[in-house]
């Protein structure tokens, strides 16, 4: 019974050392003085992520001489920390430079009167921004910096001006930004879908009948052909956000007859859903109306 009390206790007093080293192992977690921030926008049919920590002003002078935190013509790695990262889904253009699907380095070199965009291969540099090799820059290009009416505590990256196929970047400190704008190619990859599950499908669906006549709609294509896709969708299956843009295609098109019976249609179909979309209603009243004037 000795012996096994004794090999029990010392079992014990192993596992505590054991436990005593791993705690004093165990690092302490403390909030990060430049936090990181992740922000993802679509574009298009792209998704664009980036990925950045963010450092505060602190009383600082942020942009400008040899004892600022990021003086003039220096590399720097917009942010703190890691490498900040932008990563395109898809193929995108950025200020008139092509750029691949991919994840990349986002390096900017600000000055008083430019400021320049580097993405680079690279995802490890850190703070070590001068370390990467000019050979794996996938993109350069310059944008014009501008002051901030009011003072922007913490670095920001943000997407702004958005529009179905273009969204603008913009940073943001102390009271500098800059902002850089990207184009992603939506048209070929629609037009792509359209030929496959429209017009090469001898039974396309009334949804997609639909959407690609909103869409050449939208962008000024074909309105004869959109009239059709539009008329086919709407002959077998009626919703009046459909029947109204109908109504919108005809009087573009200066059908204005054709494009009073379908917005009064839309009218009708809008009041008889459950619920009621009152909103429908009216922009049905605001054709109807559009179309008498030009009647007259």
């Amino acid at each position: 019974m000795r012996n096994a009390a004794t090999y029990f206790t010392a079992t014990l007093a192993v596992a505590a050392t054991l436990l005593a080293a791993s705690a004093a192992q165990a690092q302490i977690s403390t909030p990060q003085a430049s936090p990181k921030s992740t922000v993802t926008q679509r574009v298009g049919l792209t998704d664009v992520t980036i990925t950045y920590s963010r450092p505060s002003v602190k009383g600082r002078t942020i942009f400008g001489g040899d004892k600022t935190v990021v003086p003039n013509g220096k590399r720097w790695r917009t942010g703190a920390n890691a490498t900040t990262s932008i990563k395109f889904s898809d193929d995108v253009t950025i200020e008139g430079v092509k750029v691949p699907a991919g994840e990349y380095g986002l390096y900017t070199v600000p000055r008083p009167n430019e400021w320049t965009v580097v993405l680079n291969k690279s995802l490890k540099q850190g703070a070590d921004v001068d370390g990467f090799k000019d050979d794996q820059d996938v993109a350069r290009f310059s944008v014009k910096p501008y002051k901030l009416t009011d003072k922007v505590e913490t670095f920001t990256i943000t997407f702004t001006d958005l529009t179905p196929a273009t969204a603008t970047v913009a940073m943001e400190w102390e009271k500098t930004g800059a902002k850089f704008k990207i184009v992603s190619d939506v048209d070929s990859k629609v037009m792509a879908q359209i030929d496959e599950k429209v017009i090469k499908n001898a039974n396309p669906s009334s949804g997609d009948l639909a959407a690609a006549a909103v869409y050449y709609y939208d962008n000024n294509k074909d309105l004869k052909q959109a009239l059709a896709w539009m008329q086919k969708a709407n002959a077998t299956d009626p919703k009046f956000w459909n029947v109204n843009t109908e109504a919108k295609i005809r009087l573009k098109m200066k059908d204005y007859k054709g494009a009073l019976a379908a917005a009064e249609q839309s009218k009708k179909l809008a009041l008889a859903a459950t619920p009621p979309n009152g909103d429908y209603a009216k922009m049905g009243d605001d054709l109807m109306a559009e179309a008498k004037k030009m009647t007259k």
